[in-house]
């Protein structure tokens, strides 16, 4: 199949750049306010509509921060030793998931006792809403042409501008499909019914990380890094463990086990 070419930029204005990438962060932070306004009018979110408007501003800084010092840490720590500035860098791009995801955990938990909330609640309404950006976040790379996949002979192999003439996987379709759409669904089902605190966060984790441990296997991996453990595990394979556990955890255990605080 023949990359579709896409300029990555979408608006131009001369003074500025807007790209594909960052409109797709903006309509995935939209298109989950909207969805909390929808559960919100029909009783079953845990905060007010002023409250989540307030909520909205925290998942953002959460994401930006916690996307930077965690892609920082995660995948550029030499980097980051010799050059501790770097981190605010931000102009230059890079952002992992796995610290955005850290960084809304923790000011969720933070505003959740701010306006008296149990924060696994909380953060049970908020997970049906990330797929949402995590997909369309996806379909940002591809446009991108960035965080392609490894070789491959499959009839939609695509040779990606920056990857050279071999035909690769579009992993980043992939993505979207997995830990966008399918695990969306999966995710609004299961938090349709009134379920124990932190198990509907719980799934998100698990769904998340099978997802994307599954994807590693035909993603390329990062150039500098490559193989970070066994000859066959990625840094992003291998920060999915930790959350597949919690997840895990989340799912399966009795309430008596979580302190009431918490739950």
């Amino acid at each position: 199949m023949n990359y579709p070419v896409i300029d990555p930029v979408a608006l131009d204005f001369g003074f500025i750049k807007i790209h594909w990438y960052g409109l797709m962060y903006l309509f995935g932070f939209l298109f989950g306010y909207w969805l909390a306004l929808h559960r919100i009018a029909a009783g079953r979110f845990p905060i007010t509509k002023d409250q989540m408007s307030n909520f909205l501003s925290w998942i953002a800084i959460g994401v930006i921060v916690g996307g930077r010092t965690g892609y920082m840490v995660f995948y550029q720590t030499e980097r980051l030793m010799h050059d501790p500035l770097s981190i605010f860098y931000v102009w230059e791009g890079g952002m992992a998931f796995h610290g955005g995801l850290l960084g809304v955990i923790g000011l969720t938990w933070f505003y959740a006792n701010k306006v008296g909330v149990k924060p696994l609640v909380l953060g049970d309404a908020l997970a049906p809403m990330i797929p949402i950006g995590l997909g369309l976040g996806r379909l940002g790379n591809f446009i991108g042409a960035e965080l392609w996949g490894r070789p491959t002979d499959l009839p939609w192999g695509m040779a990606f501008p920056s990857a050279g003439p071999e035909l690769r996987h579009p992993s980043q379709l992939y993505e979207l499909l997995l830990e966008g759409l399918i695990l969306f669904i999966l995710v609004w089902w299961f938090s349709a019914k009134s379920r124990q605190p932190g198990r509907v966060t719980g799934l998100f984790l698990v769904g998340y990380g099978v997802s994307r441990f599954m994807v590693e296997f035909v993603r390329e991996p990062d150039g500098h890094l490559g193989f970070v453990w066994l000859d066959w595990m990625t840094m992003g394979q291998l920060l999915t463990v930790p959350m597949m556990l919690v997840g895990l955890w989340l799912l399966l255990r009795r309430k008596e086990f979580l302190g009431e605080s918490l739950s």
